[in-house]
């Protein structure tokens, strides 16, 4: 199968492209950023901008299935709304038979602009005019480790009690797999991760894992953002799945690599 991967050098997209190539297909990933030095045996970058549009009517051509792993904080609106709107038409343009999109768990219950923006991508997926597949999944274990890495540069640690469900992004990157040789499948079953666990005690594993002496600095729960988060909005324990917890993944990213 002849698959593009839309953000395909990120963190998601990145891990999609290389299972879909150790399945033996044609993956063609698609970013605005430089083509990386490296990329995995079966796959071949193109550049491509959902906000502009440039490239995309090139990157698509002869594509049967498009994974749409790309993501923007800054750029919400640009890129997963009006991008995907951008990109749908031009998917449906090339022919593409399977538009496979990956949004938040609970992103409809936490009322901040990117997850309005999430709620707006699935819409314009569920209107668009392609068949399509659409998987939820809770945080990445990576984007826990960046907001506790931006903070400790301050020397310090945010707790609370907000609740979270992180899960390994390689196992969502199986599931958007899956999901792409299936075909499409519309909203499928939820992907979470194997604990729902507070702010403060995944902050401990954070803290014990890196060693470092941090201010621990408890984030107050107030407001309808905070009291959803702190209610569980963005967690689905009965979507939990079998994978590496939290302080499981830090431990193997601290553990040495083989010796000669």
């Amino acid at each position: 199968m002849k698959v593009a991967v839309v953000g395909g050098t990120g963190v998601l997209g990145g891990l999609v492209a290389a299972e879909l190539a150790a399945r033996g297909d044609e993956v063609r990933a698609l970013s605005r950023s430089p083509a990386p030095s490296t990329l995995p045996a079966g796959v071949s970058h193109r550049r491509a901008d959902l906000v502009t549009g440039e490239g995309l009517g090139e990157g698509l051509g002869g594509v049967e299935a498009v994974v749409d792993a790309s993501n923007a904080l800054k750029e919400a609106r640009e890129v997963l709304i009006e991008g995907a709107a951008r990109l749908l038409l031009a998917e449906a343009e090339a022919g593409v038979g399977h538009h496979v999109a990956v949004s938040i768990v609970g992103c409809d219950r936490v009322p901040t602009a990117y997850y309005r923006a999430k709620v707006a991508q699935e819409e314009s997926v569920e209107r668009g005019p392609v068949p399509w597949s659409l998987l939820r999944a809770t945080q990445f274990h990576a984007l826990l480790d960046w907001a506790f890495e931006r903070a400790a540069r301050f020397r310090l640690l945010p707790t609370g009690a907000a609740r979270l469900q992180p899960i390994d992004p390689r196992v969502v990157a199986k599931r958007l797999a899956d999901a792409t040789h299936a075909g499409p499948g519309g909203r499928l079953p939820a992907a979470a991760g194997p604990e729902v666990l507070a702010l403060t005690e995944l902050a401990r594993s954070w803290r014990r894992a890196q060693g470092r002496h941090l201010l621990p600095v408890r984030i107050p729960m107030v407001g309808r953002v905070a009291r959803a988060v702190r209610d569980g909005a963005l967690c689905e324990p009965q979507a939990a799945v079998q994978s590496r917890t939290f302080e499981e993944w830090l431990d193997a990213r601290r553990a040495p690599g083989p010796t000669r």
